[in-house]
């Protein structure tokens, strides 16, 4: 017989036992359910750049007598878009790039093969700007460089500093920035010959910085460079310089952004050619002064021409009676430059008068009504048109033919809130080639004066400088203007209610308008501000503002 305090014992055991099963089934199924519920997340979203590990040969090894480099990272990565990220500084000779591998596929580590031959003495940076992304949520691992000195140390000294457009307001992205050596083989035209001694990208930003710079004498020019080569081509390319010589290492930030600006160029004659019946076109490239055409070819005396010139465009529209003549020789000069160009006729078809009307419906009290056509217009017959308003009441107009374009308008007394219609009756208009237009007509109103709004400027100017005002659209084309050296109040009325810029020329030469720079000629383009804010004005509103002119 087992003993009471035995078996007491032996209860308790296998109570205990019986109790730790249940608390095992217990979890096993809180875990069932758990599961049955979802799926886990997978954890925190990874938003860690990857991080450079190590490089053979390392960073910043000098004595470099390598031709290939691998540089290794903690996790896989890819490169993008490097063909326009990567900056190699000195610029490496095109004829030999540098094959940097893998591209399209993952990998921990970046190789390079150096194909070129490496200046004696030099500090290289290979700028991979932002192409360098994890594989799997493209943290990127911003400006990432390596550097080596071919030389016994590494040059160490930077220069920053930041560009913008010199007329719009839009801000300036991926610049080049070159950096020349002032000794003695540099010469003014070494931008258009070969490349700099330095060179660096701002990106997607306005700001650039150069780093790992010798001491030394430099000019700094800024490049908007379609091509890549870091050599100016004026025809395609924006440039932006500094007049004074960049010394390091006293210089190593530049106060004064660099303005960007498109060179006018020389006016050379291009070509001209037939391109309907009774119409030729004349290209040039450049800024023409006082651009004339004569023709040459012997004509009947009622022989016409017009000339238009083709908005945005280096081109002349050039309109003639027609002829019965294989070519024409025409005399294209423009001040001291002439060229003779024959252009033969061979067009058979003639296009037929297009007349449009521009209001879409609504004239704004402060514009002209204009129709547009195709053909340039000769004679306007008024008794062939039709202008009244809506409720049949005719008032007085004054039509007229465009001097600048190849438009009619029409001048009258515009009042509030009113419709007009007018109609065209077929012969009112006769173009060159003395066809005349077919029924047109044209519903359009007027607004209230309610309907506009007002920008007051009260302009201070102490210093009495010449200065242009511009309003302009959110794009930066310009709406209205007005000049002034002085103190005193400009009113922008009758405007069209949205957001508006205020651009301010600083018109040094006084003619009227903005000029551009040269680089050659070692000239800035003239200063422009656009005031800070944004203007968002509204119906029936006046809005004041302050504008200090001040010297810069």
């Amino acid at each position: 017989m087992i003993p009471k305090n035995i078996l007491f014992i032996c209860n308790k055991l296998i109570e205990l036992r019986k109790t730790q099963y249940l608390f095992l089934i217990f979890l096993v199924l809180s875990f069932s359910q758990c599961a049955k519920k979802g799926r886990p997340d997978g954890g925190p979203k990874d938003e860690d750049a990857p991080l450079f590990v190590t490089a053979n040969p390392p960073y910043e090894t000098i004595n470099f007598n390598k031709k290939e480099i691998n540089i290794y990272f903690n996790e896989y990565i890819k490169l993008k878009d490097l063909n326009k990220q990567l900056i190699i500084s000195p610029p490496l000779n095109p004829e030999n790039p540098s094959l940097i591998s893998p591209q399209g596929t993952p990998s921990k580590f970046i190789n390079i093969k150096i194909l070129d031959t490496l200046k004696e003495n030099s500090t290289y940076i290979f700028d991979f700007g932002n192409s360098v992304q994890d594989n799997n949520e493209s943290n990127i691992l911003e400006r990432f460089k390596y550097v080596f000195s071919t030389g016994n140390y590494i040059d160490s000294l930077s220069l920053s500093g930041n560009a913008k457009n010199s007329f719009s307001s839009e801000n300036v992205e991926d610049i080049k920035l070159l950096l020349y050596r002032l000794d003695s083989s540099y010469t003014d035209s070494a931008v258009y010959k070969r490349k700099p001694d330095y060179v660096t990208s701002s990106l997607d930003s306005s700001n650039y910085q150069f780093t790992n710079l010798r001491k030394g004498n430099y000019l700094l020019v800024a490049l908007k460079d379609l091509r890549s080569d870091y050599i100016f081509n004026p025809e395609t390319d924006k440039i932006g310089f500094l007049n004074d010589t960049i010394t390091l290492p006293r210089d190593s930030i530049i106060n004064n952004a660099i303005s960007i600006f498109k060179e006018e160029l020389p006016y050379v004659f291009r070509r001209g050619k037939e391109i309907r019946k009774g119409q030729l076109i004349f290209g040039f490239k450049g800024k023409p002064r006082n651009l004339k055409i004569e023709t040459l070819s012997t004509v009947p005396d009622n022989f016409q021409t017009i000339i238009f010139p083709e908005k945005g465009k280096d081109t002349l529209n050039l309109w003639h009676s027609l002829i019965e003549k294989d070519s024409l020789i025409f005399k294209i000069s423009s001040n001291t430059v002439s060229d003779t160009v024959t252009i033969k006729l061979r067009k058979k078809e003639l296009d037929s008068l297009k007349v449009t009307d521009n209001t879409g419906g609504v004239l704004n009290l402060k514009d002209t009504l204009f129709f547009v056509t195709n053909n340039p217009i000769i004679k306007i017959d008024t008794s062939r048109i039709n202008f009244k308003y809506t409720d049949s009441i005719n008032f007085p107009y004054k039509a007229f033919i465009s001097k600048k374009e190849s438009k009619i308008g029409f001048l009258f007394e515009k009042k509030y809130k009113k419709s007009y219609k007018i109609n065209l009756y077929p012969n009112a208009l006769t173009d060159i080639f003395n066809t005349t237009n077919d029924t047109i007509s044209s519903l359009f109103r007027t607004r209230g004066t309610e309907d506009y709004g007002e920008i007051l400027l009260t302009v201070q100017n102490p210093k009495k400088i010449p200065v242009i005002i511009q309003l302009t659209d959110i794009n930066d084309a310009t709406i209205v203007q007005e000049t002034s050296s002085e103190n005193k109040k400009i009113s922008f009325n009758f405007l069209i209610p949205k957001k508006y810029k205020i651009r301010i020329i600083y018109d040094s030469n006084q003619n009227g308008k903005w000029d551009t720079g040269s680089y050659l000629e070692k000239k800035q383009p003239e200063h422009v501000e656009y005031f800070p804010e944004i203007q968002e004005l509204r119906a029936n509103w006046q809005l004041p503002i302050v504008l200090n002119i001040k010297e810069f």
